[in-house]
């Protein structure tokens, strides 16, 4: 059986349009194997489907375009209720899923509801310390960047621009989910320039005297350890100081401003002339970010890894997960609740910046879903 039975289950399950179908371009094509129907108590009915396969689907929510190459889903059960004398299909549960060609594209926008929780969120300063420190229990809509407490690896950045004093070579480490300033370098003619943090910001202290990269809004702010003097008024600096990667990004998270809020002019300036490159190999924990939540795992076996590259920041950044791999995912989209056992895919997220907007494509491949489920949410 093909269109239009499978494409209208799309568009009930993903909660978005398809294209207008078409032969010729061979767009949004479906078919279904072993189709079994089975009336339940209450009117209800239970869809199964051995076989679901569709290939070069489009779909658009508003401005997001949803495109799949192929997908294919075996063993499949569905719930289907009458509401209002309308069929609405309530959950679906399949063994497993397969995914390829998937592209999502569209302005960089925060979603209205994501932004009224992060508004929601207590500042920075006022969040205790948390007694769950995996954030095994954090709530879906509470930020929690478990993976990053164990992260490895180097950002480098290359600044190249006429109109600065001179060109430099950034080097980050990060080391068992924090960066040490000590360890950070900043190179070019002349004496090198030092990085490091203080109660007003993440600072470079240069030849020509000190400026701010990114000044905190409020302190003190979780995850950083400040530098630190000798015991003489004006004393060389013995200590550049740190940040704690998870704590710190948390608390970003939680700030009720906007995190670009905090950069100076001159690393805005900066930035726009930065190359960017970097590895950093994320850690196996829980993570939670409003709509999304899973648990990362494969670290042993190098999964999990980002690759980061931009020739300027000014005008975008990509960021690739060659193998990412995560066990109990749970997303929410709309009135729709996601949830798998596992999942296994190669990522690729790519922002471009054009003045004042940004777009994004997200192109996924190689995707492999184990037991993934469907729930209708209840409207609140």
């Amino acid at each position: 059986m093909t269109v239009p039975l499978a494409a209208s289950i799309i568009e009930l399950v993903l909660g978005m349009s398809l294209g207008p179908f078409s032969e010729s371009a061979l767009r949004n094509r479906c078919s279904l194997e072993g189709i079994t129907w089975e009336p339940q108590d209450e009117g209800g009915v239970k869809v199964g489907i051995r076989n679901f396969e569709a290939t070069a689907l489009r779909l658009a929510s508003g401005s997001l375009v949803f495109e799949i190459g192929r997908m294919a889903v075996h063993g499949l059960v569905g719930q289907v209720r009458s509401e209002s004398g309308a069929l609405q299909l309530s959950s679906v549960e399949a063994i497993e899923a397969e995914l390829s060609g998937v592209k999502l594209h569209g302005p960089l926008v925060m979603p209205v509801q994501v932004q009224k929780v992060r508004d929601a969120l207590p500042a920075a300063g006022s969040v205790a310390p948390s007694a769950d420190p995996v954030g095994r229990h954090a709530a879906p809509d509470v930020p929690s960047l478990g993976p990053l407490a164990q992260a490895d690896g180097t950002i480098r950045g290359q600044i190249m621009d006429a109109h600065l004093l001179f060109d430099a070579d950034v080097t980050v480490p990060i080391r068992q989910g924090q960066i040490d300033f000590n360890d950070a370098t900043v190179e070019h003619v002349g004496p090198d320039s030092r990085m490091g943090v203080s109660r007003m910001g993440i600072y470079v202290d240069a030849p020509n005297g000190r400026s701010y990269v990114y000044q905190f809004p409020s302190t003190p702010l979780a995850g950083v350890e400040f530098e630190r003097r000798g015991a003489l008024l004006g004393a060389w600096i013995f200590e550049r100081g740190k940040l704690r990667l998870q704590a710190f990004a948390e608390a970003m998270l939680r700030q009720s401003g906007s995190a670009s809020q905090g950069l100076t002019e001159q690393a805005r300036l900066l930035l726009g002339r930065t190359a960017l490159s970097g590895d950093v190999q994320l850690g196996d924990a829980p993570f939670a970010v409003p709509g999304l939540q899973a648990h990362m795992e494969g670290r042993s076996d190098g999964r999990n890894a980002l690759v980061l590259r931009s020739e300027a920041l000014g005008q975008g950044l990509t960021v690739e997960m060659p193998s990412i791999s995560a066990r109990d995912a749970v997303a929410t989209w709309a009135s729709v609740q996601l949830a798998c056992n596992t999942i296994m895919a190669r990522l690729k997220l790519q922002v471009t910046v054009d003045g004042s907007h940004m777009r994004f494509v997200l192109d996924i491949e190689n995707c492999k879903v184990a037991v993934p489920r469907l729930q209708r949410c209840e409207p609140a």
